[in-house]
């Protein structure tokens, strides 16, 4: 059956809808009702609470305009779910009944996508296609089995180029209902959305119409330093989830370890298929699942390898300056720009110290600060942080790693070793090259 519009008589039975404005990531949620399973957690997010009715687990999902903290002294305007972009994550068990309460209170119609799910084609999101629009303050209901575990997420089929532009999206994740020969036990499970946006310096709306030329990368919605670290126990088995609705790819490289992509958005990898991995590049519109022995204690940084992409609110018309002689210019400048600020003569690093004047509502280009000093990173970019002392069930940052006395690289100040020379390498490989060149060739000058 297709979605359809509640009955006034109905809508006195709806769940009461659950929002959340705080940026912090959420402690996870213990299903008290409903099949048991292990929760997740949703980097500076949290998971959608529910209501069993009749043996259905029952959500309400509210679309509307909301204020993301995308940084400290940086809010973006964005459309979105229950109080923030992205929305909530749903968490099902495999063979669920759910039935989903949408209501619209955005300025115009909307749907919702339920991306990756096996499910009756009326129930599928595509604005008129599947199902007629969600009219601005009208509620839709969608029902269906949750078929499968995995991985998925859910976003607007309607207006999309503006819709999931302003942030409309939110993470899924069906849980197996018994052991699966192909699905891990774990002990820790993150998950988060990999979204851009392009806002001006000094503004609060995103420009949709942007096709590329984005400016702040995020996981989640919030750039580095404001994302939240990883924080584990030494040895646990970890599971991080990772959905990409950018308009590009993102190779998304861990520091430290080994891991195995062990599911996609079309379900659990066969453990056959698998192979090492220190970076998983991870397409538009796809779900990559990885997972890891946590064995070896620190920071361990992870990010995407996009160089750009770890960087915030940078302009895309910035000449290269490294190598011009400013000597004596700058004070002339000063004097008819008194704010002027030298930038990229020696490379762009000076920039992750200094306190230049920004429009307000801006967030630094690179920033954020470790034991050691500015880290120069900003966007897509966080900390996976893995230490001995960690209780099991405890999320909360542990601080910098205590690095054990000399495994910290240094200023080397004894004498400089002499440069080893290969001498009579390129001789020999010369006259070892003439010593084989085929009868009758002519010998080289």
């Amino acid at each position: 059956m297709a979605a359809f519009a509640v009955s006034r008589s109905a809508l006195a039975g709806l769940p009461d809808p659950v929002t959340r404005a705080t940026p912090e990531t959420a402690s996870p949620l213990i299903p008290d009702s409903g099949r048991p399973y292990t929760p997740v957690v949703t980097l500076n997010s949290w998971t959608l609470p529910w209501r069993m009715n009749n043996g259905v687990k029952e959500f309400h999902l509210v679309a509307e305009p909301v204020v993301r903290e995308v940084a400290p002294g940086f809010k973006v305007n964005m459309w979105g779910y229950n109080g923030q972009s992205p929305g909530p994550t749903i968490e099902v068990v495999e063979g669920d009944r759910v039935r989903i309460f949408v209501t619209n209170r955005l300025p115009e119609h909307t749907t919702i996508h339920w991306h990756g799910q096996r499910l009756p084609n009326g129930m599928d999101g595509v604005g008129g296609l599947t199902q007629p629009q969600i009219p601005a303050g009208k509620t839709f209901v969608y029902e269906f089995e949750a078929r499968r575990p995995g991985t998925f997420m859910y976003h607007p089929h309607a207006d999309e180029m503006v819709q999931m532009a302003m942030g409309m999206m939110g993470f899924w994740v069906t849980h197996p209902k018994t052991r699966h020969p192909h699905i891990s036990q774990v002990d820790r499970d993150f998950c988060f959305l990999l979204n851009a946006f392009d806002v001006e310096p000094g503004s609060r709306t995103p420009k949709i119409n942007t096709m590329t030329d984005f400016n702040i990368w995020c996981w989640n919605s919030r750039i580095f330093p404001a994302i939240d670290s990883l924080n584990v126990r030494l040895n646990d088995r970890v599971r991080i989830r990772i959905g990409n609705l950018t308009m590009t790819n993102h190779p998304i490289h861990l520091h430290g370890h080994e891991f195995t992509v062990t599911g996609t958005d079309g379900g659990p990898t066969p453990p056959a298929s698998r192979w090492p991995e220190v970076t998983t590049d991870v397409a538009v519109g796809q779900m990559r699942q990885i997972e890891l022995i946590a064995d070896e204690e620190g920071d361990w940084a992870i990010h995407c390898h996009k160089s750009h992409h770890t960087m915030n609110a940078m302009g895309h018309d910035v000449p290269t300056m490294i190598g011009v002689d400013h000597r004596g210019l700058i004070g002339k400048i000063q004097k008819v720009v008194p704010d002027y600020m030298l930038m990229g003569e020696r490379g762009m690093a000076d920039m992750g110290a200094m306190e230049m004047p920004l429009p307000d509502n801006t967030a630094p280009m690179m920033t954020g600060s470790g034991q050691y000093g500015p880290l120069e990173m900003g966007g897509m970019f966080t900390v996976f942080k893995v230490r001995r002392g960690q209780k099991p069930g405890d999320y909360a940052d542990p601080g910098p790693f205590a690095h054990p006395p000399g495994t910290v690289a240094r200023e080397w100040t004894g004498e400089t070793p002499a440069a080893a020379r290969s001498g009579t390498g390129a001789a020999s490989a010369l006259a070892t090259a003439r010593a084989i060149k085929p009868a009758g060739a002519k010998h080289e000058h």
